[in-house]
């Protein structure tokens, strides 16, 4: 109690401010640094994504089941789920992200197996390092890792370098761990009798100790291998390729078979990683137990050559005929996917590549103004999305509208018997489902509550995301329950259901709204063909819908853009004149 009392003497230490201007210091500071690391990180990243992609993937799984085979030492388990494995996440066209989320764990764990076992090995000779190090590691592996995210964006911006950088400060730990114990468990009079023979410090590291603690030390590697699958769903939300995107898309919609089929990938990749680095890592007994067979160690390194060979004449022979690459960030709301995807499906079938890549909103701003991202056709104006468009608008160019009369409003079903935000009193045990934190309906909402004085009677806004909150809705329209929600036109909800907006007289919620074209500075310049596409893309509200509408009836976004176009393929057409 006298603790409490003395802790509020003293004014608030302003530890977040301390931290932000830490990190803004360091942004402006050592901007040339980060965009060092950024472009020679994706370059490296890249071309390996691109090497392993352009290996034949029939190859890849029969080059990858032979190493398992020869490893496994006529043990057919493995080798038998690599097989099938393998052959399952092809035939759920998920190989493209398979090779991404692959290419990210890998550089990962290298980078942390390059700093962590140094670094170990030195906690091991010198104690006052170790308790130097140790609070930073408890640091590292306990601190939530979305915390990663938000310096990893102001570093490095988006995509796979910054999600490379929180995976290895998240991943690390149990490397420089683990190789310090190994070493410090070496035993003493070892040490003491390589040291009566006249060894010197380096030859009693390298002959006695790492060979004796390498055990250890992959166990450590094995680990950081495993926490940097674990941090495959988080990096997508920063623009990480892979798999992780494709779970992410599936939390946010309420996707239970899509996250399931994402995840079982991750799955199969963890478990041949993990059995891969155990195969590795085999004590002198299991060694001594193996038959050497010397053909074994040149059939897996033929398998490798070959495999990475092809991957490299590929994409040698395939980068002078590459198409210009137009990228594209969005949210993942049913709104902006649809129109989103229509946009790239058009561009694609006008010869251009697309890269889609799904943030969250204020990312999506910061994306497009840092020239990271070329275009979003995301934006919400002149409420809904204001505060972004204030902070960047001098950093981006924007294009105008690419659809008209969107609207945003607390909805309910109409068989609810309340018309008003000002009548609203116990409904729905006071409580608005909202949708994610980021966007800006949200803040929306939350204004609305202050703005009426609802938070006085205990209104709250339930954050969650767009697909929890239309799931939350289905199940109470079943049910005849109240709820309200966060809603907006255009929506494939209220074509499913029949549902009304509460009347705002204090327009706090917004009043008619366009959906907004924005695009990177220069791109101009850079695509002219390109920009003045994107600046005649337009569609109507029932365009949207009815995109929408067939995604909620169990097509793919890709699928529903498809027969918009096939439907609507004059009007496209008219975008590229």
């Amino acid at each position: 109690m006298t603790m409490f009392v003395l802790a509020n003497l003293f004014t608030k230490i302003p530890l977040d401010s301390w931290v932000n201007d830490g990190v803004d210091w360091l942004t402006k500071h050592l901007s040339s640094f980060f965009d060092a690391i950024q472009s020679g990180g994706n370059a490296v990243m890249n071309t390996t994504t691109d090497i392993l992609t352009a290996i034949p993937v029939w190859l890849f799984i029969i080059g990858m089941t032979l190493i398992v085979v020869v490893l496994s030492h006529k043990k057919w388990g493995f080798p038998l789920f690599t097989l099938i494995g393998l052959l399952i996440i092809e035939n759920q066209g998920l190989w493209s992200d398979l090779m991404n989320t692959f290419t990210l764990v890998i550089m990962a764990s290298l980078i942390s197996v390059i700093i962590g076992v140094p670094l170990g090995i030195w906690m091991a000779k010198n104690e006052t390092v170790n308790k130097i190090i140790q609070p930073i590691l408890d640091f590292m592996q306990t601190m939530p890792a979305f915390v990663y995210l938000i310096p990893a964006v102001a570093f490095f911006g988006i995509g796979v370098v910054p999600g490379v950088f929180a995976s290895v400060i998240f991943a690390l730990p149990p490397t420089v761990r683990m190789s310090c114990l190994g070493i410090k468990q070496v035993p003493t009079d070892l040490k003491e009798a390589a040291e009566s023979f006249g060894s010197t410090g380096r030859q009693q590291l390298f002959k006695l100790e790492l060979p004796l603690a390498k055990g250890t030390i992959f166990s450590g590697i094995n680990q950081t291998l495993m926490l940097a699958l674990s941090m495959v769903v988080v990096a997508s939300m920063i623009g990480a390729p892979g798999l992780g995107r494709g779970i992410l898309s599936a939390v946010q919609d309420a996707d239970v078979g899509k996250g399931f089929v994402n995840g079982i990938s991750l799955v199969v990749l963890a478990i041949i990683m993990d059995r891969l680095t155990q195969k590795i890592n085999q004590t002198p007994k299991q060694k001594a137990e193996t038959p050497k067979h010397h053909w074994k160690g040149w059939t897996v390194l033929a398998s490798v050559i070959i495999m990475a060979g092809t991957g490299i004449v590929t994409t040698i022979t395939s980068a002078s005929s590459q198409k210009e690459t137009i990228k594209i960030a969005y949210v993942q709301w049913d709104s902006e996917v649809a129109s989103s995807n229509v946009l790239a499906q058009a561009l694609r079938q006008h010869g251009y590549d697309v890269e889609m890549t799904s943030l969250d909103n204020a990312i999506v701003w910061q994306s497009v103004a840092n020239g990271e991202a070329d275009v979003s056709v995301s934006s919400w104006l002149p409420t809904t999305h204001a505060a972004q468009y204030k902070k960047y608008k001098d950093q981006l160019d924007l294009l105008g509208p690419n659809l008209k009369g969107a609207t945003n409003g607390l909805t309910v079903p109409t068989y609810m018997d309340v018309n008003s935000i000002e009548d609203l009193q116990n409904q729905a045990g006071k409580q608005i489902t909202g949708i994610e934190p980021g966007a800006g309906i949200s803040k929306l909402a939350k204004d609305t509550i202050k703005a009426y004085g609802l938070d006085k009677k205990g209104w709250k806004l339930s954050e969650s995301s767009t697909g929890a909150m239309t799931v939350a809705l289905d199940k109470a329209i079943k049910a005849k329950q109240e709820i309200i929600v966060t809603g907006w036109q255009p929506h494939w909800m209220f074509q499913k259901y029949d549902l009304k907006y509460l009347k705002d007289p204090k327009k706090t919620m917004g009043s008619e709204e366009s959906i907004n074209t924005i695009v990177r500075k220069g791109l101009k310049e850079d695509k002219p063909d390109a920009y003045k596409a994107l600046d005649k893309f337009h569609w109507t509200k029932e365009d949207m819908s009815s995109v929408m509408l067939d995604m909620d009836d169990g097509k793919s976004p890709k699928q529903a853009a498809n027969k918009w176009i096939k439907n609507h393929q004059s009007q496209v057409n008219s975008w590229f004149k």
